[in-house]
């Protein structure tokens, strides 16, 4: 009767099936870490090896330790598991076993599945989610190809196709892991080859299967019509207008901005030539959208980009895909808000199309609780740490937004710091809704929505 009762709540909360999932690989990845077989050294304490879990599992990149020197190739290979599921979702890999056993989904798990990849209906569900494989796989088959070229000539066949696969998967997931040491990229930032396959890789992973799709569909349409091109990109849906807008929106002004503020900074970029500066402040600006990766030394930066950074990583990257933070739709949706109570406009509008209250509601809790996760974090390191406070910042909001750069703080914060980092990685990965309503004991058919009350004046601003 109780294995009933346990069953049917969590089959009424698609919610708590995710976290539950994260929760259940990040502990089997842990004990797998912890083994013996995984170890090259004396094992460095459970925490760690935790902390390495959640890290991977949600797609971050944060560590404690160096993988590369810490890990023998069996732990590696576990890490690049719980790279691919978290990137993916240890749901999404259920339901494909599922659908290649020829097996029926009960319409529970498939409003957990919807959940889980952000869809709004159960059309083709089967459908949808062998297309993120097949386009998950291709990606990172080709991006290993590219880096092949280069790691090949560098490491041997061997240890290069190993290097391309890993960072190719890394890279596509926003995941920031890499088998080069302590320095990340850095001995790769004036590799145009290199720097530019993973900033295609983290951009597209980031931006979303949903937005890739509809684009890719678009494009094969427009190739079979031979209709105008802006023709065909008016016809895209709102979601991925906005998507493509924020994205290249943020991409830009974060290159600018890298470029203004440590174009003169000899720790930097104030060594390199023009190219070079160009190339590795578009790279800065890709990577600090949950990427992970550095081409430059993090802790070198200057205070601004640092703050700035914390600005762009807690945006993230685009729902429906690998990426966390609070997403470029959420602050789609905001902006367009303000811009219409500007305009004195009781509705919010966006490309001729009004968006539903209900979004903008929303919208308004993730970045709210979100915010104040963060901030109660931060005080958190900051009662804890005796660091810059913006080092701390910087730490922060680079575990809630799944990016994973530092300012080479990770592996000197103490075991309480660590636990707010673990903590802080799960939410960013699952999302600030999903840990509130994984925790409520009914998400749906709440009886309150159904009671019309009175209004009630309130005076703001």
């Amino acid at each position: 009767m109780q294995k009933f009762k346990l069953k049917e709540r969590l089959m009424q909360s698609p919610t708590r099936v995710i976290s539950l999932s994260f929760i259940l690989v990040i502990v089997i990845g842990s004990l797998l870490l912890s083994l013996p077989i995984s170890n090259a050294d004396d094992s460095c304490g459970y925490l760690n090896h935790l902390f390495i879990a959640t890290s991977a599992t949600c797609v971050t990149g944060l560590v404690p330790i160096v993988p590369c020197q810490q890990y023998t190739i069996f732990g590696q290979i576990v890490i690049l598991c719980l790279i691919q599921i978290g990137g993916l979702g240890f749901l999404t890999f259920m339901t494909m076993f599922f659908i290649f056993a020829k097996k029926r989904l009960s319409f529970s798990n498939r409003l957990v599945m919807q959940e889980a990849l952000n869809k709004n209906d159960l059309n083709d569900l089967n459908h949808f989610i062998m297309r993120i494989i097949r386009y998950t796989f291709t990606c990172e088959f080709l991006g290993a190809c590219l880096l092949a070229t280069q790691f090949v000539r560098e490491f041997g066949w061997i240890k290069g196709v190993y290097f391309s696969i890993f960072h190719s998967i890394s890279a596509f997931c926003n995941a920031g892991f890499d088998l080069l040491g302590s320095t990340s990229l850095i001995a790769y930032n004036q590799n145009v080859l290199v720097s530019l396959t993973i900033c295609t890789l983290i951009i597209l992973g980031g931006i979303g299967f949903v937005v890739m799709f509809e684009i890719r569909d678009k494009f094969i349409h427009y190739l079979t019509n031979r209709e105008s091109l802006s023709k065909i990109i008016r016809t895209f849906s709102l979601h991925t207008k906005l998507v493509l807008l924020m994205t290249i929106s943020l991409i830009t002004l974060g290159t600018l901005v890298v470029f203004i503020f440590e174009k003169d900074n000899m720790a930097t970029l104030g060594t390199m030539n023009m190219s070079n500066k160009v190339l590795n402040s578009f790279f800065q600006s890709i990577t600090y959208r949950t990427a992970g990766f550095a081409s430059i030394d993090q802790g070198a930066l200057t205070d601004i980009s640092k703050l700035m950074g914390c600005l762009f990583m807690i945006i993230g990257g685009s729902p429906a895909g690998t990426a966390g933070g609070i997403k470029t739709a959420t602050l789609a949706v905001i902006l367009i808000t303000v811009h219409s109570v500007m305009k004195g406009r009781n509705t919010s509008i966006a490309f001729g199309r009004k968006i539903p209250f209900e979004v903008v509601m929303r919208s308004l809790a993730i970045i709210l609780i979100s915010c104040t996760i963060v901030s109660l974090a931060c005080l958190g390191l900051c009662l804890l740490e005796d660091f810059p406070m913006i080092d701390l910042f910087f730490e922060a909001f680079s575990a809630f937004g799944t990016v994973g750069l530092s300012a080479n703080l990770t592996p000197l914060l103490g075991y309480g710091s660590k636990l707010i980092l673990i903590c802080l990685m799960f939410v960013g990965r699952i999302g600030p809704i999903t840990m509130i309503l994984t925790f409520m004991k009914k998400v749906r058919g709440n009886k309150e929505n159904q009671v019309v009350y009175p209004n009630g004046d309130i005076i703001v601003g």
